[in-house]
């Protein structure tokens, strides 16, 4: 039978756990605010996380959602007394959270059939395998809202190939599942992206879990060395961007639905 509780486990879920088939399969579910990260979706996918490494009948982690945007990125929408420190404690958060799947013993696998935009893009850099499904689409919006996709390069970057990461960086362009598949950033396309990924599951159950341990160590030990080397000052630019004029329009703009002051559509 499958298990939905974990320490942590909020009244109001945004974050759906489950255990079955060895896997423990971590559903974010806010679809209302396309699955914005917010505060409460941050502290229970740390929850799940930490429960699926306490578990041993989890061999691994599937990260997926619902509705028909996988994450929009960071909950622009809460409101806070003190919008700077929102902005450093948001990004202090998403270090931990990225660092966190990364640092998890046991391979996470990210199921997208919907938009993937700023801060989602992020969640999948940081999943060891991802699967893409018809629906998929990527972009790095940052650029269009006055920001930097800062924090989440670190997961983003090392999975890109460079020119392909200058190119949707900059311009913020919307691209594809093959696309993302060529560039590096997905694993797989399949037309039933929940079925491959309980392929990939079966496999799983082969390996033991030390080797599983330490074979993802391996792959991540160097994004691992750029969070130690790079986070406390990508951290403190992000919230430099977010409490600047420019970004304030940006996102102002985007909440209302309208060009930005530097968009010739204005």
């Amino acid at each position: 039978m499958p298990d939905t509780e974990f320490a942590g486990h909020a009244p109001d879920p945004v974050v759906q756990y489950r255990v079955e088939g060895g896997a423990a399969t971590l559903t974010l579910d806010s679809p209302h605010n396309r699955n914005a990260i917010s505060a409460a979706m941050m502290d229970q996918l740390r929850g799940g996380l930490d429960a699926a490494a306490r578990d041993p009948r989890v061999r691994a982690v599937v990260l997926t959602h619902k509705g028909g945007t996988f994450c929009a990125g960071a909950d622009l929408s809460e409101s806070t007394d003190d919008p700077d420190e929102a902005a450093a404690q948001r990004t202090r958060d998403m270090v931990g959270l990225l660092r966190g799947i990364l640092e998890l013993p046991k391979p996470v696998i990210g199921v997208v059939d919907g938009h993937v935009r700023a801060g989602g893009m992020g969640l999948v850099g940081a999943c060891d395998m991802v699967v893409a499904g018809p629906r998929a689409t990527f972009a790095l919006t940052e650029v269009r809202l006055g920001l930097a996709a800062s924090i989440i390069s670190l997961t983003v970057l090392p999975r890109m190939v460079p020119r392909a990461a200058g190119r949707y960086f900059l311009t913020g362009e919307r691209f594809g599942p093959q696309e993302a598949m060529d560039t590096g950033l997905v694993t797989f396309v399949a037309e039933q992206p929940a079925e491959r990924a309980a392929e990939l599951v079966s496999d799983l159950q082969e390996c033991s879990p030390q080797g599983l341990a330490e074979s993802k160590h391996l792959l991540t030990m160097g994004m691992l060395g750029d969070f130690d080397r790079h986070a406390e000052a990508l951290a403190a630019r992000s919230a430099r961007l977010f409490g600047s004029p420019e970004a304030a329009e940006g996102v102002a703009a985007f909440l209302q639905k309208r060009p930005p002051s530097w968009s010739p559509g204005r």
